[in-house]
Order: C-alpha cells, then structure tokens, then sequence
C-alpha cells in the first residue's frame, strides 16, 4: 500500500481540500498543487495564494478495472468494479490528475464538464482519507 504519513497528509489538507492554487509573481502561470518553483518559468516560489473554481473539462481519461488499482483503492476495486480516472484542465489552466465520481465510465468524454466534489478516497491506519473527485455537471432541466 502507497505510505504517506498522516501528519503529512493532514499538512497538504488546505490546499487540497479548498482547491489553492499559487500563482508565480513573474509569470502569472498558476501552480498546482505547490512546488518550490514555477513550473513554468522556474522561478523561486514568490507566489499568491489563488482558490480554483473548481470546475474543468476532462484532458484525458483511463479506466481501471480488474487488478489495475493501486494497493489503497484494492478494495474500491472490489466493490464497485472498473472506474474512471481522469486529468482534469481546470478552468484556470492546471491539470490535475483525479478519480471521476457519479458518472458510469461510458460515460466518460474527453472534453466533459466536470466540477470538484469533496468524497472518502481511502482508508489506512484506521484514517479516513479525504479529498476532491470530479463529477460531470449536470445541466438541470
């Protein structure tokens, strides 16, 4: 099973569960999530804090399915089968790679409006560990 400690998970907890985004003072690329320097220019983190609108469009996708999930989402595997993973261009221009939620993975569209939902991902070391999936917006009729 992938190990990341809990008081390192609970460190990121802010930025991933508010979707903050940091945007380089040089080149005004949004870095997401945060490094030590801008991605796009190299810049040393002289950055501003940016809350993301949650909401993108599907880059790219794959499906899992029988024995292609990573050791902590075995038993998600088991039950509920094949599901859909994606990376997600949020509207703001970060590409984050996500677990889509609400959708059958037919369903699944490169192009798809999708918006950040705040879902369990795993459990380990008796931690329930939270964070964003994406969901297809749903036009309301």
């Amino acid at each position: 099973m992938a190990y990341i400690p809990v008081p390192m998970y609970w460190g990121r907890i802010p930025e991933k569960y508010r979707l903050i985004g940091y945007r380089c003072k040089k080149c005004s690329t949004i870095n997401f999530p945060y490094r030590s320097a801008c991605k796009n220019c190299g810049s040393k983190a002289d950055y501003e804090e940016v809350k993301l609108s949650w909401r993108g469009k599907v880059y790219s996708y794959s499906i899992i399915a029988a024995g292609g999930s990573p050791p902590e989402f075995v038993n998600f595997e088991r039950a509920v089968g094949q599901y859909p993973i994606a990376i997600v261009e949020l509207d703001e221009g970060p590409r984050i790679m996500t677990q889509l939620t609400e959708c059958k993975p037919e369903e699944v569209r490169i192009g798809m409006e999708v918006e950040a939902t705040l879902r369990k991902i795993y459990e380990d070391e008796g931690v329930i560990r939270y964070g964003i999936k994406f969901k297809p917006v749903r036009i309301k009729q």
